[in-house]
């Protein structure tokens, strides 16, 4: 009997705990949408005006295996309207095609491109930033990944909202956009929109905001102060923005859906599946790596354990709530304890919700249309979503276990550069693409 009376109190608190994941996890997502004027409370505030002060941007684009997408996206940053900027493009010794694809960009642009080669024994995206760190010049250190679109007057913003707050560091938006790619495309398209339209925007306002992969700015004697990147973490941008935050560096977020860095879903399951492995670990890492309990504030630590150890935690919701349903209907537990496995539907039933609405704003924000197939999609492949999240979280624990930290890398193979579908496209906007530059290419100092 004492047994018994144990493991239901067990249970009970299990319940506790996943219902308040849950919640959190959807208040969290629902803080850009707070303001009840509808004001939004990440937008790009701009005055027109240029700058008095000038700040010079060095742009660092890692590149392994990325020759079908890499010269597109260097000629897109060329065409940024910022006048003081130089690219470094890091291409491993070892890739002779993704040289070839920069050395066509460079050839266009020589007085912008310069590219530097990686020769580190283990290669990593965090290796190759330190390595494209060594040759940058400029005042703000900027991070790119291979296939992103970015918009030509993003530099500019960054720059008066750095100078204008005295920013040491600043996230700016990044969004995948091809929704219609796959049955999971719509889902992680979400939850980019989600992430770097209201969550990041919630963890800087309680000063602790691990870092997106790129897009990201840095101004470079803090960079170079705190060593660059650590290149043995999987999720060195995360890293990043905690070591940033343990030093109280001032760091800003800001999206506006037309400036976006535009990216694509991961083209098959596999290849998700491996993304998420390494971001879950990387964040495991992290955490190991004990940098966030040098926060000085209690609230602090205790928000970043939580948000470090996230990840996993959300996705072993996916697992967990059908087994309480299981448990509630065939277990022999008394009736009342039966009906609170049923609270983290709640939550989860209500996040669904939410996302239909999002989903919906998404599409008018970006000229697309929400399809049937789409919404049902979105409804239908939440359990296997969460079950490929829980699986990936999974198996990133036992690589971690095993100390194996080979980087997994996510191909590319250019799907955002395409036209939309047409039978998706609004009659407002014929393309989801980067509107083109109505300037002179950059020039170096």
């Amino acid at each position: 009997m004492p047994a018994t009376i144990v493991l239901m109190v067990l249970f009970v608190c299990v319940i506790a705990g996943l219902s308040l994941i849950a919640t959190t996890t959807l208040c969290w997502m629902l803080y850009a949408w707070r303001d009840e004027t509808g004001v939004p409370i990440t937008a790009v505030h701009s005055t027109g005006d240029e700058p008095r002060d000038r700040l010079s941007f060095s742009i660092i684009v890692p590149a392994r295996h990325e020759e079908l997408v890499l010269e597109s996206t260097l000629r897109v940053l060329c065409k940024t309207s910022h006048p003081d900027v130089q690219i470094i493009v890091v291409v491993a010794d070892d890739d002779e095609r993704t040289r070839e694809a920069a050395a066509r960009a460079a050839a266009s642009f020589p007085e912008i491109i310069r590219i530097v080669l990686d020769r580190s024994a283990i290669k990593s995206k965090p290796a190759s930033l330190n390595t494209g760190l060594s040759a940058c010049t400029g005042d703000i250190v900027g991070v790119f990944d291979a296939e992103d679109l970015v918009h030509p007057d993003l530099l500019r913003v960054v720059e008066q909202r750095m100078l204008s707050e005295r920013l040491d560091a600043l996230q700016a938006g990044v969004q995948l956009m091809n929704f219609w790619s796959s049955w999971f495309a719509v889902r992680n398209v979400l939850e980019y929109f989600f992430w770097f339209r209201s969550r990041l925007h919630f963890q800087a306002s309680r000063s602790f905001v691990p870092l997106g992969g790129n897009t990201v700015f840095v101004r470079r004697q803090l960079l170079e102060q705190l060593g660059g990147w650590d290149a043995n973490c999987l999720a060195e941008d995360c890293d990043l923005g905690v070591r940033l935050s343990v030093a109280a560096a001032r760091i800003g977020v800001i999206y506006d859906a037309g400036l976006v860095t535009r990216e694509e879903v991961p083209t098959t399951v596999r290849e998700f599946m491996r993304q998420r492995t390494r971001w879950s670990q990387g964040f495991i890492q992290v955490y190991r790596k004990g940098d966030w309990a040098r926060l000085p504030l209690r609230r602090q630590r205790i928000f970043a354990r939580y948000v470090l150890l996230s990840p996993v935690l959300q996705a072993l919701i996916g697992i967990i709530v059908p087994v309480s349903i299981g448990t509630a209907f065939w277990a022999k537990i008394p009736a009342g304890i039966a009906l609170l496995t049923w609270i983290p539907t709640l939550p989860t039933l209500a996040t669904i919700a939410v996302e239909l609405t999002v989903f919906g704003e998404f599409c008018r924000t970006f000229g697309a249309t929400a399809r049937a197939r789409d919404r049902f999609r979105l409804v239908l492949g939440a359990p296997p979503y969460q079950v490929l999240l829980a699986a990936a979280a999974l198996r990133a624990t036992w690589r971690e276990i095993r100390g194996s930290r080979s980087w997994e890398k996510t191909h590319h193979a250019g799907v955002h550069f395409d036209l939309v579908p047409t039978d998706i496209v609004s009659t407002a906007h014929r393309v989801i693409v980067l509107p083109s530059a109505s300037v002179e290419p950059a020039q170096t100092r």
